[in-house]
This record gives structure tokens, sequence and C-alpha cells, in this order.
């Protein structure tokens, strides 16, 4: 990955919990993630993943430190803005999959771009798309309730890429899921790093998924302990 473009960078990052008694949740985390990379977040529970995961997607904000996404620092930007900008660069997968269970599949991945004002036939345009991409196109008619976990999980990825993100962020997102099902969402984050230079940063708590990324971010008591480049 030597030369390529970053898109995601933290600079002394700090998160801290609490009002009278703090608790920090994060210390001093220095983080630099190029283009197209398949990034592991590992760790024991408690570690800071998640809470790191929360802070690149512009979820929560840190204590101290910077953000920087595609080269924008968040610490400038107000609600609307980080809201914004987390519709148009960033895309998440989380260990529940959270569709509309009245709605169709094709419905569910194209909700989010109407919200956005994109015109309801080009939603469902770009929802079939992706759905395709994914080998779900036969199942765009069914709810939710008719389809597997696995096919679940694997609608609440379309869901996240049909708005075209620059990074898709995962937390635990085969927590939920049986072995077989497990693999086929590893296979799909793979092979969209690998086919369209997506760059995927993952949390989990399984040490065989994140030997299949291409590298391993391991945290333990807020700080980075290890960054491993496999591929």
């Amino acid at each position: 990955m030597l030369g390529a473009k970053t898109i995601l960078e933290t600079r002394s990052l700090t998160r801290e919990l609490g009002a009278q008694v703090k608790t920090r949740i994060l210390r001093g985390i220095d983080l630099t993630v190029p283009r197209g990379q398949f990034v592991a977040l590992a760790g024991a529970s408690g570690s800071g993943k998640s809470t790191l995961l929360n802070l690149l997607g512009a979820l929560d904000r840190p204590t101290s430190g910077e953000v920087r996404i595609d080269g924008v620092e968040l610490g400038g930007l107000d609600d609307d803005e980080r809201a914004r900008l987390r519709g148009e660069r960033l895309g998440f997968v989380f260990q529940f999959h959270f569709l509309i269970g009245e709605l169709s599949v094709l419905e569910n991945v194209a909700v989010p771009l109407w919200r956005r004002g994109v015109p309801r036939a080009e939603g469902e345009r770009r929802a079939r798309e992706v759905l395709a991409k994914l080998g779900l196109a036969a199942l765009e008619a069914r709810t939710p309730g008719q389809l597997s976990g696995g096919q679940q999980q694997r609608v609440s990825i379309a869901r996240a890429l049909a708005g075209r993100p620059r990074v898709l962020l995962a937390d635990e997102p085969t927590g939920n899921l049986d072995s077989a099902n497990s693999q086929i969402v590893m296979e799909t984050f793979e092979q969209l790093v690998r086919d369209d230079g997506l760059t995927v940063v993952m949390v989990t708590h399984e040490p065989s998924f994140a030997r299949r990324a291409d590298r391993c971010v391991r945290l333990a008591d807020g700080q980075i302990v290890e960054d491993t480049l496999r591929k």
C-alpha cells in the first residue's frame, strides 16, 4: 500500500467518559489508513475497538485529538456537516442488520438514498445495481422476515454500498451469524476491496477473520499494541 492516498487518519486521539470520575477509553491513538485497504480492529472487549470505529465514522466526538476523513478534519464540522459527510463518504454495517420489517429488500436498500433527496427512480436503480452485485437480485421483492440471517446481513451491506461510500465501517458484522454465513460476509468484504478498491475497517473478535484482512490493528487498554500488515 506504499504511496496510496490516505483516506482515514487520527492524531493523538483520546476519548474519555464520565463527568466527575473520568474513564479514558482511548489513549492517544495515531492511525493512518490508505485508500483501498482492508483493516481489522482486534482486541478484547473493552479495548476501545468500537469507540475508535465510532470516532472514525463521525458518530462520536473525541475528547481530544483529530480525526480526518479524506482530508477533512472533523473537529471543525457542526452536526449537520458531519451528517452530510457520513452520508456522502461512509457506509456502516453493524452486528444487527437494522432492516425495516415492513419494507421490501429493494426499499430497504433505497430508503437512505431517498432520505438524502435522490429521486425515487434513481434510488431504485442504484439499489438494484448493488443487489445484483452482491447476488441478491432475486430477493428484491421479499421482506426481511423472509430472509435468512446471512441474507439479511448482506442486504445491510448492500444498503451501505448504495450510497457509494469511500469507506465501509463494520462493527462485528458476523457476530450474529453462523460460520457459513460469516464466511460469505467476509468474502464479500474481500471482493469489495479487491475489485472495487473500497476501504473497509472492521471490528472483530474472531482471530481467523482478522487474519484475512490486509492489516490487523490490535488494541489493548485504549492503545494500539500491534499493527501488522499482512498483504
